[in-house]
């Protein structure tokens, strides 16, 4: 490469990482239900695809937990279409959740069709906290639009170098950065877990993701999981209770960070009580790529009858 163009190349870089680190945005408003997406059934775990054309969420209305999918009306204002995803990135007997679409039609995904080092001889694990879905793995999938969705597979166990626990992994998030790949997800299934904690896994030069390692200034004591990214790489947001004398009580709290080879700074809980509140649990949370939207699920504990839970979103604007 010309030398003169090569520095050219790196003051771009400086400068779109600084563009990146500079930008701004509003509080976020008022939560409202998703629209099109929730009905008597349970729906939780939401996501927008990339290029906010899809929402994927779990949804029991089936009789079973599975993915679903919904398409943007951008006529009505609404998602519509909405569609089990189907065998096999469902499975007939077990729980299928928090669906994470990647670029090139992949999904990440986590079930309990298979629970890696499961044995008769395993101390026993915690149970999952209150509200949440059963102990899984995580997968990854391929959608062929002839064939359908690919065999899942398991990322691995951690004996044998994956990221999966005989625990309760949750809320795949994969972030492409300047030093790597990494995926940031929830377990409770490893030797330094203090309950539910935020774990970061490097993606090797194979495609396969390591063992999690644990993001020591997201996690506490506490149940802090279900951590989403932003696709820059500079904000993320994950539920806890930390902060709650009741353990059903859990917000969405953030974090963010000036460049990507820096430590995360935890900002707090979203201060808006019709985003996080006194009553309910706020559960994986995700930003839309362009960091704007904020969906999330929601129950409310204290509800009768039970609430099952459901889907709702939240916007800000930009303000640079």
């Amino acid at each position: 490469m010309n030398r003169k163009y090569q520095q050219c190349a790196l003051a771009i870089a400086a400068i779109l990482s600084a563009h990146a680190y500079a930008e701004n945005f509003g509080p976020w408003g008022n939560a409202v239900p998703a629209p099109g997406i929730n009905t008597a059934a349970a729906e939780g775990c939401p996501i927008e695809s990339r290029n906010g054309r899809n929402l994927y969420f779990m949804s029991t209305r089936n009789g079973g937990m599975d993915n679903w999918r919904a398409t943007w009306n951008v006529a009505m204002h609404s998602w519509d279409d909405v569609t089990n995803l189907g065998e096999p990135a469902n499975s007939a007997t077990a729980a299928d959740y928090c669906p994470t679409p990647l670029p090139g039609k992949w999904l990440l995904f986590v079930s309990s069709r298979e629970n890696s080092e499961d044995c008769v001889d395993c101390k026993a694990m915690p149970a999952p906290p209150p509200g949440n879905p059963p102990a899984g793995d995580l997968f990854l999938t391929r959608e062929n639009p002839a064939h359908g969705w690919a065999a899942p597979v398991n990322l691995g166990g951690y004996a044998d170098g994956g990221p999966n626990t005989k625990g309760s992994e949750y809320s795949p998030s994969v972030v492409e950065t300047a030093e790597g790949t990494f995926l940031y997800f929830s377990s409770d299934g490893y030797p330094d877990s203090k309950g539910h904690d935020i774990y970061m896994s490097r993606q090797h030069a194979d495609g396969t993701f390591g063992p999690g390692v644990r993001v020591a200034e997201l996690s506490t004591d506490a149940a802090d999981l279900m951590p989403n990214v932003r696709k820059d790489g500079l904000e993320i947001v994950f539920s806890s209770n930390r902060a709650s004398a009741d353990p059903r009580n859990q917000d969405i709290w953030y974090a963010t960070r000036p460049d990507t080879a820096s430590p995360w700074t935890v900002r707090g809980p979203i201060e808006n009580t019709a985003v996080n509140t006194v009553d309910g649990a706020e559960t994986r949370a995700s930003l839309s790529a362009d960091g704007t939207r904020l969906y999330f699920g929601r129950k409310h504990f204290s509800q009768v009858p039970a609430d099952p839970g459901d889907v709702y979103v939240s916007t800000r604007v930009h303000v640079n």
